[in-house]
C-alpha cells in the first residue's frame, strides 16, 4: 500500500515540479543547519572574537538618521545605539503612542535630546509621501537611512491602497522611502549611507516577479524570505545605479535575534530556540558597525553579516541567477509607488 501510494505521488509531479520541491528542500535544510551554526547568540559570542572594539568609538555627532520601525527590537537598539554616539536620530514609527515611549526611554538613557519622532506607516505609499514631502521641506541632510521596518504576516492582509500588506512594508515601503529620501542623502554625500536591513530568510527565496504572492497559496514565511530578498537584490541595483551621487547601499543580516515581532509572528520558532537567540543590540550590532565605519572599507551594494561581507546565495540553492530580473521588478516597484527615477 506505501509503495503504490508512493509511486502514484510520484507520478503526479512533473519533472519541474519534482526539481523545484527538492530545490526548496535543500534551502529549508542549508539554512537551518547553517543559521544554527551561525545566526544564533552563540555565532555572535564567536564571531565577535574577531571584532574590532576601536570600529565602534566613532562619534556621530553632528550627523543626522532616520531609522524606520524604531519603537522596538533591533529598530530601537539601532536607534538608541545612533543616539549615543550622539547623532540626531529621527525615528519613524508607525504608532505614536508606542513611538512616544520609545523617544523618552531612548533621551533618558542616552542623555541625547536630539532624538525625534516621525509618524509614518510605511505600509502606505500616501503616508511615505506625505512624511517626505514634510521632512524635506526642512532641507536637513540625511547622513545614515536605516531601513529597518519589516512585518511577517502569516495570513494574506490587503492595505488600503491594494497591496498585499508585507509586500508594501517590506519592499513597497523600503524602496519608496529610500527614493524619495536620495535629494537629503545627496546633500549628505560622499558620507551618506543606505542600511537595508534584510534577513537570512532570504537565502530560501530566489527572486520572483510574483511580488504580491499572487500566483499560489499564500504562505508568510516564504513571502518575508521573497522580500528580503528583493532588499538584497535592490541594495545591488540602487549601488549601480547611484555609484556617481556619493551614497553608499548596503543590506545586511541581524541573524536570530529576540524580539517582539520574531515571537509574534514565529511562536514555534521563537519558542524553540529560547535562549539560544541574540538579543536586539547584539542583531544591531553590524546596522551599527556599518553606519559608523569610513565608506572606503566597505563595498557597495554588499551583504553583510556580523560585520563581515557574506555571501548572498547559499551552494546549489540556485537563486543567484534570479538576480537578473531586478530591472523588471524596479520598474514594477516605480509604477506602484508612482515615483520617478531620480538616476
Amino acid at each position: 500500500m506505501k509503495i503504490t501510494a508512493t509511486l502514484q505521488f510520484q507520478s503526479h509531479l512533473s519533472p519541474g515540479l519534482l526539481t523545484m520541491f527538492l530545490l526548496k528542500t535543500w534551502r529549508s535544510t542549508a539554512f537551518g543547519i547553517f543559521g544554527y551554526l551561525n545566526f544564533t547568540k552563540a555565532g555572535f559570542v564567536e564571531h565577535s572574537k574577531k571584532f574590532k572594539p576601536e570600529d565602534m568609538e566613532t562619534r556621530m555627532n553632528g550627523k543626522n538618521c532616520i531609522v524606520t520601525g524604531a519603537n522596538s527590537g533591533i529598530g530601537y537598539a539601532t536607534a538608541e545605539g545612533l543616539a549615543s554616539r550622539g547623532a540626531t536620530v529621527f525615528m519613524l514609527c508607525r504608532n505614536k503612542e508606542r513611538g512616544e515611549a520609545a523617544l523618552s526611554k531612548i533621551q533618558s538613557a542616552t542623555g541625547n535630546t536630539n532624538v525625534h519622532l516621525e509618524v509614518c506607516d510605511l505600509s502606505s505609499i500616501s503616508d511615505i509621501k506625505s512624511f517626505a514631502s514634510r521632512f524635506s521641506s526642512n532641507d536637513v541632510p540625511i547622513h545614515v537611512l536605516v531601513n529597518n521596518a519589516g512585518v511577517l504576516e502569516n495570513k494574506r492582509v490587503t492595505t488600503s491602497e491594494g497591496f498585499e500588506f508585507s509586500f508594501a512594508v517590506n519592499v513597497l515601503g523600503t524602496y519608496s522611502i529610500t527614493e524619495l529620501m536620495l535629494p537629503l542623502l545627496e546633500k549628505a554625500a560622499p558620507d551618506a549611507r543606505v542600511i537595508t536591513v534584510s534577513s537570512g530568510g532570504m537565502y530560501t527565496a530566489p527572486l520572483t516577479k510574483d511580488l504580491q504572492f499572487s500566483d499560489s497559496n499564500f504562505n508568510g514565511v516564504e513571502q518575508y524570505a521573497r522580500n528580503k530578498r528583493v532588499q538584497v537584490a535592490l541594495t545591488e541595483k540602487w549601488a549601480e545605479i547611484y555609484k556617481n551621487k556619493g551614497i553608499g547601499f548596503y543590506s545586511m543580516h541581524p541573524g536570530w535575534a529576540d524580539t517582539p515581532g520574531v515571537a509574534t509572528s514565529l511562536p514555534g520558532f521563537s519558542k524553540s530556540l529560547s535562549g539560544k537567540l541574540r538579543t536586539s543590540e547584539e542583531g544591531a550590532d553590524t546596522v551599527l558597525w556599518l553606519a559608523v565605519q569610513p565608506k572606503e572599507k566597505l563595498v557597495p551594494g554588499a551583504f553583510y553579516f556580523d560585520r563581515a561581507e557574506a555571501p548572498k546565495h547559499l551552494l546549489f540553492a540556485a537563486t543567484g541567477g534570479s538576480h537578473s530580473i531586478i530591472d523588471s521588478i524596479v520598474d514594477h516597484l516605480r509604477s506602484m509607488s508612482n515615483l520617478s527615477s531620480q538616476s
